[in-house]
């Protein structure tokens, strides 16, 4: 295989490879935010009482998570959080 060729080679297989790779979003622009989900929809690590992605029991429970975007947690509403918006930290 020539030099012209094997670099052409590399770089589709470079440029497939790169493809396949999914772009998470970027943390940086999400923040956790308590009392906001709605039972069975809470993001991944919430507090006692669940294990992981979608195993909050009610609604708005204060201890269960939801990434939203950086900034819009205290303006979102929550029926138990004692200001009526979602929280930086679980109460």
């Amino acid at each position: 295989m020539s030099a012209s060729k094997t670099s052409l080679a590399l770089a589709l297989g470079t440029a497939v490879a790169l493809s396949a790779v999914a772009v998470p979003a970027s943390a940086a622009s999400k923040e956790k935010c308590y009392g906001v989900a709605l039972a069975g929809q809470n993001d991944c690590a919430a507090g006692p009482g669940t294990s992981c992605a979608g195993t909050s029991t009610k609604d708005y429970q204060s201890n269960a998570w939801k990434l939203v975007p950086k900034g819009t947690c205290t303006d979102t509403m929550s029926k138990t959080s004692p200001t009526g918006h979602g929280q930086l930290e679980a109460f």
